[in-house]
């Protein structure tokens, strides 16, 4: 069997491992080892299984991903983004459809702690849910509001999915999440005004919310200043040059921890918690991107990149033309696989077409993070969709779906603005960095 056979062959038992719910991580690995044995040998595949691992684990970029997550964990477990949350309450939730616009603004500010769109998803549900169920909210909107607002976490840095990328093509992790931040913050404005739109030409789905006094807003907001702070410096950190991502994470993790000390909100208990969920997850990251260096090789020697890259260029395809394929590529793939599973499967193939072709890898990635925040809420996989139905247990699933529609439209016109306009993804690193 050729290689390029070999190959083919193994993308399709990927698909079928997936698909039958084989962890990520264990699929990749079984593919990536069993292919690498059958081309070059068991020597040469326990040689890259033992030299990968150990190159991976001791890269210090790494050290971003517990770090930001540890410090999500425990913004949560200290109440931290549940004060966020009644900061944007305070300011708008008065309006019509305003509870479903502070759900969204809460998601982005956690977010921007958390760096995950799981973790934004169910921390922001339990809070938000119970009170627009509350106010009579239409549970389209509601649900809706949550799994699209959780969607953020990966756009938003810091972004477990730009560090994920940032590895797989050797680009910088810094210039990653400066690129993130334009992009986060229209797709959120994107959100809001997507409720808005739902509430203006449904008005029962978005009743208005109680009526706060400047007291009271001011309240709400003092009571979320340690959490916008910590936003704030980690965030401005490294864009002010003070901090590496790495620093900027420990920062951030060194502060939510002090600060839950000292205002007795965090006990030795919620630190234990916060930790252990940190290591588990941590430790899923880093199975999934040890198989990914275990399947990128057997993908090289396979020779599919060549081959598929070679059959793209055959087409004589404008850059943009291009482009455009591999992100409707990334749509398609985005309703039945999970997002690093994507990137993983599809990087060591379209990186080097885009490289090629002198489009901007930066952009390219915001690009590809923002599809994959869309696989998150397209059926049936949607893994957002699936989070709230655990906290939304009596809202059926197809409503759910039917919530997250206008969002994903959203969505789909946010990446063209990007397509259209790189430059609102690219200032901020090329402003620093240059």
């Amino acid at each position: 069997m050729s290689a390029v056979a070999t190959g083919i062959l193994g993308v399709i038992f990927l698909f079928i491992l997936l698909m039958i719910r084989i962890p990520v991580a264990f699929s990749m690995f079984v593919v990536g080892f069993t292919g690498i044995w059958y081309l070059n040998g068991f020597g040469a595949a326990m040689a890259l299984l033992a030299s990968e691992s150990f190159t991976l684990a001791s890269s210090p970029e790494l050290v971003v991903i517990p770090l930001f997550i540890l410090m999500g964990n425990v913004a949560s477990a200290t109440g931290m983004s549940r004060r966020l949350y009644d900061a944007a309450y305070a300011l708008i939730g008065s309006v019509r459809g305003g509870l479903a616009s502070a759900t969204v603004i809460g998601c982005g500010g956690f977010a921007a702690l958390s760096g995950s769109s799981v973790a934004s998803a169910l921390t922001m549900g339990k809070v938000a849910l119970v009170e627009m169920d509350r106010f009579d909210y239409d549970n389209r909107l509601s649900t809706g509001a949550v799994a699209a607002g959780g969607t953020l976490g990966i756009l938003i840095p810091p972004s477990t999915g730009f560090v994920i990328y940032a590895i797989l093509t050797e680009q910088s992790i810094g210039r990653l999440f400066l690129a993130g931040v334009f992009p986060g913050i229209l797709l959120l404005l994107a959100f809001v005004a997507c409720v808005s739109v739902i509430c203006w030409f449904r008005p029962a789905f978005g009743p208005a919310g109680p009526r706060t006094n400047t007291m009271q807003k001011l309240r709400a907001i003092g009571g979320a200043a340690p959490i916008i702070l910590v936003i704030l410096l980690t965030i401005g950190g490294i864009y002010g040059g003070f901090f590496s991502p790495v620093e900027a994470a420990a920062v951030g993790a060194g502060l939510v921890i002090l600060i839950g000390i000292v205002t007795r909100t965090l006990s030795l208990g919620d630190l234990w918690n916060a930790t252990r969920d940190s290591v588990t997850t941590t430790s899923t990251v880093m199975l999934i991107l040890i198989s990914a260096y275990l399947i990128n090789p057997f993908l090289a020697y396979s020779q599919i990149p060549d081959f598929v890259g070679g059959a793209i260029i055959g087409l004589n395809l404008p850059p943009m033309a291009v482009l455009a394929l591999m992100l409707l590529i990334y749509l398609v793939l985005g309703c039945f696989l999970e997002g690093f599973a994507m990137m993983v499967l599809t990087l060591p193939i379209f990186f080097p077409i885009i490289t090629s072709l002198g489009i901007d890898p930066i952009w390219f990635g915001v690009l590809v993070v923002l599809t994959l925040e869309m696989g998150l809420i397209s059926p049936p996989v949607g893994l957002n969709v699936f989070i709230v139905k655990s906290v939304a247990m009596n809202v059926p699933l197809g409503r759910i779906f039917e919530g997250v529609i206008p969002f994903w439209l959203m969505m789909l016109l946010t990446l063209a603005i990007l397509v259209a306009f790189p430059q609102i993804s690219l200032f901020l690193p090329n402003s620093m960095f240059n």
